[in-house]
Formats: structure tokens, C-alpha cells, sequence
């Protein structure tokens, strides 16, 4: 084994970096300098995959480069890593070595730069003093010029809600690249959010059994996750591209703040984020930036000339705190004035003006034919019926949703016997999620007015259900389509309404479709992934849904099918 000069070629970062208040742990860089001549110091026979127990993975593949990563239970161990054109490792192009170390809880992200595009690739990790071998992984360079690209898109997986039986689905799919848009994992304690009596039978409570809390916490909780089987597979036969949710910190959080935090109880919530985010660049390392900007994970990736993969942050960087509607419910009612002064509110924002300003000049600029928004909440206009959202839960709500959606099937129908009150009760409208796009407003008309004529795709997670949403301005411009996938394994709205009836979630499907303007397909109780196909002449969505999150025995059907040109 030839030993790389760590401090002048191989790997030019040592330690934690801090900048904007955030520490992130960062990729160890190998670069075309350590192609060298290289024969094998170890004996390949009797090796065992011992304390590898996290697995392999691969993430943020580009023409160029591709960052490799697994962990290793020991600390000061000598870690051999080799990359290969073929899966016998007979012509390996790039190797290394590597000390684990615990200021970064013993994990190993190479970013592998200056390779060739259009590769496929395999590695695998060695430490020759304990005789042990990693599995092999797969992973890919992006071609510079690509004709067809395949997206497994997925969200949401919470570990004692069920089995991930999507990801084994999307590890044995024909996807070149998985995209997880976030809520990679939650933050909740064993027998909390997910956990039901349906599901106890898998011995699957999360560990640590506490909320997490410390930087200690967090990484115990990647480590669960990463030592399921089907998750393992996933990131060893595909490459990730991630992004971060609110989950991967606390429930619905904001640049400040989070639902999910008490200050009073739990501490600086700037501590929690802080230790959040830097066991989340521990265990899903991404491409940066820039070496002077190692505290933002928004950026684009390449996919030749056909698609530009705009992955977005609005959870930390730059969201205001999100509105709730009950604070503007008076004595006398819901003030409506009050509520649209506020959600309009040009001071409000979304992405922050520095990432918004970003991502405006990365569209803009894109000659790609694709211009694909990778991120966490839904972007499409979901209004419906105040009237509905306020019944939520009563006793009389079907009822009040069998009215709305006769009434705006009238509509549709130009009834001429409709009365005002009747329209108005269905016009009557806000959004039900103030989580989302929806509730900043301002940010997204700002991204719709400065395409200048090109559409958009934008991906979307957060709610653990299947959406497909037709785009438009407030000035009724159509400027993109939005896919949303469904979750991994969290509770979909089949739990908010109490039913599994497949003719009741049916009925409530249509009803949304019916009532929400703009909505072309939504799914309320499946879980599964989204493959999105891109070409120079269209984009195939396919909502593929797995049949049971409680058996390892699992059947997959393609519940819908969109295309867009």
C-alpha cells in the first residue's frame, strides 16, 4: 500500500470548519494527483465486513466527481479505500488512506475529484489489521452530454412507523440516482409519532428512546437508520442526492425556531440546530458551494446538458417563523384581513434573499433543458374551503364535503341556479398548509415572475402523500409542474381521518381534486417513491407504491402516470 501525502494532495481538509454559526464536518478531497501506481498490501482472503455496520454510500454524483462514505466502529483506524472501474477491483483508478477519528464520530466522506464522466464506478473500504471488508458500492459519474435520465424521489422515512420496504423498491429499480428531499429521519421518541399497535410487532422503537436532543442523540439515531438493511442496500446500489427537512432537526422548523422546541426545556434551540446539522453532514455528506461557503447545502447538480437540479434549503437558512391560523381568530370570527396582510407581507420570506436571489440567477442562467427544483414542501396553490379546513376532524365533516364538492362540480358545470352563497362558500378559500409555499407567497411569485418564460419542475416531500400540481401565477400563468412524492414508511392523511376504507380515501382524493384548482392527481394513504424519467422531449412521473410496510415480502404497482413536455 502506497500512503498518499495527506497534507499536500490527497486530503486537504482536517478538521471541522465553522463559519455563519454552523459546523459541518467536511469531505476529504482526493484529487487526478493520487492516480498511482498501486498493488494490494492486504490478502483479500478471510476478510469479514465486521465493524462496517452502517454500510456504504455514495452522494452528489457530477461529470467530475462523486463523494464516496461509510463508518468504521473504531477510532485511529487505518482505513484503505479503493474505487474501480469493474466489481472484481482489477483496474482500480483512485485509492487511499484514511484515520477514523471521533470529532466526526468515525465517519468517511471522500469527495473523489477529477475523474472522468460517464463512469461507472465501484468501491469499497479495507482495514487490514482487524481483516475486514465493506460491501461494495456502486455509484456513477454524470455524463456532459445525457439523453435520459432516471430520479428515484423520495421522503419521509420514520423507522418505528414500519418497514422501508420503498427503499429496497428503489435500490432494485432501474433509477440512476436516488433524491431524498428530506425528514431522512425523526426526531421523536420510541412509542411517539409513527409508532402505533399495528406496527409494534417490529421491534422497530427508536433509539435513543428520548427525543434527541445532543450531538450524541443524533448521531445514535443516524446509526439506527443506517443499520437497516433496506436503507443500506438503497445507498449501496445507487448514489444520493439529499437534502435536509425539519425532521433531520426538530417538527417544523424555521431559521430561529422550531414547533418541536421548547427553549425552556430543552435549551438554545442554536445548539440543537447547530449539533443537528453537523451529525447530518457526518452521516449525508454534499458537494459545497465553495471551500469559504461549508455552512449551505443548496446547489446545483448537472446533469449534462438536460437537466439542472436546483437543490433548495427552506428549513434552516433563510424561513421565517411559519403563520398559525388560530391567532387570528377573534371574539367575532376569522380575521381575514389581518391573516392576508400577513401573508403577504414582503418582509416575510421562505428562502431568505441571498438563496432566493441565488436561485433565480441559477435558472436564469441554465442552459439546460430542464430547470428541476429540488425541495422539501409543496409549491403548488393548495387552497381550499375555509369552511372545509375549519370542520377538520368534526363529526359533520363529510358531510360539509360532500356540499363543497356538489357545489364546485356545479360550478365547473356553469349551473345557472348556484346561488351566492353557495359560490361563495367554495370560493371562500385558504391555504391548508402554512408550512408550505403556500405561506410565503411573496417568495414564490418573485421565482414564477423571473422565469421569463421557462417552466419549471419542481420535486416536493414533507407531506408523506402523492401530489401531482399544475403550476400557475397569481396572474393564472402556467409556469411548471410540481411531483410530489409519497412517503417511505410515515402515516399519510389515511391516519388524520381515522380511515383505511379504500372507498372512502378514494372518495376524499376526488373531493381534493375537485375543490383544489390546479391539482391533477393526489394519492391520501399509499407510501412509495416517485420516478421521474427526463428526456429532451418530455418528462414521465410514475408514483410507485409498495403494498405493505409490514412484511419484508412486498409487491409494487404504478399508481399514476403524468407526463409533461
Amino acid at each position: 500500500m502506497v500512503s498518499k501525502d495527506n497534507g499536500r494532495r490527497g486530503f486537504l481538509k482536517k478538521a471541522l470548519i465553522a463559519t455563519g454559526g454552523i459546523i459541518l464536518a467536511p469531505n476529504f478531497i482526493s484529487c487526478s494527483d493520487d492516480d498511482i501506481n498501486y498493488e494490494k498490501a492486504y490478502d483479500e482472503e478471510g476478510l469479514t465486513s465486521k465493524n462496517f455496520e452502517q454500510g456504504v454510500a455514495s452522494f452528489d454524483p457530477s461529470s467530475s466527481s462523486v463523494i464516496i462514505w461509510t463508518r468504521y466502529a473504531t477510532a485511529n483506524s487505518e482505513i484503505i479505500w479503493e474505487v474501480a472501474t469493474d466489481s472484481d477491483f482489477t483496474t482500480i483508478i483512485r485509492t487511499g488512506t484514511i484515520t477514523t477519528e471521533t470529532y466526526r464520530d468515525l465517519t468517511i466522506s471522500v469527495e473523489l475529484t477529477e475523474l472522468d464522466a460517464d463512469q461507472k464506478l465501484y468501491y469499497r473500504f479495507i482495514n487490514s489489521t482487524d481483516q475486514a471488508i465493506s460491501a461494495i458500492g456502486e455509484t456513477i459519474t454524470l455524463p456532459e452530454n445525457a439523453s435520459e435520465v432516471k430520479l428515484a424521489v423520495c421522503s419521509c422515512s420514520n423507522y418505528q412507523a414500519g418497514l422501508f420496504t420503498a427503499y429496497d423498491a428503489m435500490a432494485n429499480s432501474e433509477a440512476d440516482i436516488i433524491v431524498h428531499l428530506g425528514d431522512y429521519f425523526y426526531e421523536y421518541e420510541a412509542g411517539g409519532y409513527g409508532a402505533t399497535d399495528e406496527n409494534a410487532f417490529l421491534n422497530r422503537q427508536h433509539e435513543p428512546a428520548h427525543e434527541i436532543l445532543t450531538l450524541d442523540d443524533y448521531r445514535t439515531r443516524y446509526k439506527q437508520y443506517r443499520s437497516d438493511e433496506s436503507l443500506q442496500l438503497a445507498h449501496q446500489k445507487k448514489p444520493f442526492i439529499c437534502i435536509w427537512d425539519d425532521h433531520e432537526i426538530a417538527n417544523d422548523t424555521y431559521k430561529d425556531g422550531a414547533e418541536n422546541h421548547d427553549e425552556a426545556t430543552e435549551g438554545a434551540f442554536e445548539t440543537r440546530k447547530q449539533v443537528a446539522l453537523q451529525a447530518y453532514s457526518e452521516f449525508l455528506p454534499f458537494s459545497r458551494l465553495s471551500e469559504d461557503e461549508n455552512d449551505i447545502i443548496y446547489r446545483t447538480i448537472n446533469i449534462g446538458n438536460l437537466v439542472s437540479l436546483i437543490m433548495l434549503d427552506t428549513r434552516v437558512i433563510g424561513r421565517d417563523k411559519q403563520l398559525d391560523l388560530t391567532d387570528y381568530y377573534t371574539a367575532t370570527g376569522f380575521d381575514a384581513t389581518a391573516f392576508q396582510t400577513a401573508l403577504t407581507d414582503t418582509s416575510r420570506s421562505l428562502l431568505g434573499v441571498e438563496q432566493r436571489n441565488w436561485v433565480i440567477n441559477e435558472i436564469q442562467g441554465s442552459a439546460a433543458k430542464w430547470q428541476v427544483l429540488g425541495q422539501q414542501v409543496l409549491m403548488g396553490k393548495m387552497y381550499i374551503p375555509a369552511e372545509l379546513l375549519l370542520a377538520f376532524g368534526s363529526s359533520n365533516f363529510t358531510e360539509i364535503l360532500t356540499e363543497l364538492v356538489t357545489i364546485k362540480s356545479r360550478m365547473q358545470a356553469d349551473d345557472p341556479t348556484l346561488t351566492t352563497e353557495e359560490i361563495t362558500r367554495v370560493l371562500t378559500a385558504i391555504p391548508y398548509n402554512l408550512d408550505a409555499w403556500d405561506g410565503y407567497p411573496v417568495d414564490r411569485e418573485i421565482i414564477y415572475n423571473a422565469l421569463n418564460g421557462k417552466k419549471i419542475v419542481t420535486l416536493a416531500g414533507d407531506t408523506h402523500n402523492a401530489w401531482h400540481n399544475i403550476l400557475t401565477s397569481e396572474a393564472g400563468t402556467e409556469v411548471g409542474v410540481e411531483l410530489a412524492t409519497s412517503g417511505i414508511s410515515s402515516p399519510g392523511f389515511e391516519t388524520y381521518l381515522g380511515e383505511t376504507n379504500a372507498e372512502l380515501l378514494a372518495g376524499f382524493e376526488y373531493a381534493m381534486t375537485t375543490l383544489v384548482d390546479g391539482l391533477q392527481y393526489f394519492d391520501a394513504s399509499r407510501r412509495g417513491y416517485l420516478m421521474a424519467t427526463f428526456t429532451a422531449s418530455e418528462v414521465t412521473s410514475e408514483w410507485v407504491f409498495v403494498d405493505t410496510i409490514l412484511s419484508d415480502a412486498y409487491a409494487t404497482t404504478v399508481g399514476h402516470t403524468a407526463t409533461f413536455s
